[in-house]
């Protein structure tokens, strides 16, 4: 199985997957596709989850004749990774507009706690010189 980064690109199908188990932990090939919005066959759920060993960011455990799936790293880790993705793809590497985005969406109105937390994690940012 080859090792590499969790920089790489993951395809949408493949950053789905993940999403399904950062929030499950772990999963069969049959749950997993249970859970992927429009599945494709189930063959092509296994061959998705067998590239994506193959990328080294799955590992699998075999109980009897079924494979459970899971991270190759710790949710903490590969959101954080997920989101370096997400940020240099989508918005050119740069936070403010994320956060732009995140406030603009309109699909949720954010608390005024929410932002009171922002702002705190902010000042410390700046406090700390990151």
């Amino acid at each position: 199985m080859k090792k590499t980064s969790w920089s790489q690109k993951l395809s949408r199908r493949e950053r789905q997957v993940m999403d399904i188990l950062l929030a499950s932990g772990e999963g069969t090939a049959s749950e997993i596709r249970e859970r992927l919005p429009e599945p494709p066959s189930y063959s092509a759920v296994r061959a998705l989850l067998r590239v994506m060993e193959e990328k080294g960011v799955l590992t699998h455990k075999s109980d009897g004749p079924r494979y459970i799936y899971k991270p190759a790293m710790a949710p903490a880790k590969a959101r954080q990774s997920i989101l370096k993705q997400m940020l240099d793809s989508l918005f050119e590497g740069s936070r403010e507009q994320l956060v732009a985005a995140l406030l603009d969406s309109g699909a949720e109105k954010i608390s005024r706690e929410e932002l009171d937390r922002l702002a705190a994690q902010i000042n410390e940012a700046r406090r700390a010189g990151r």
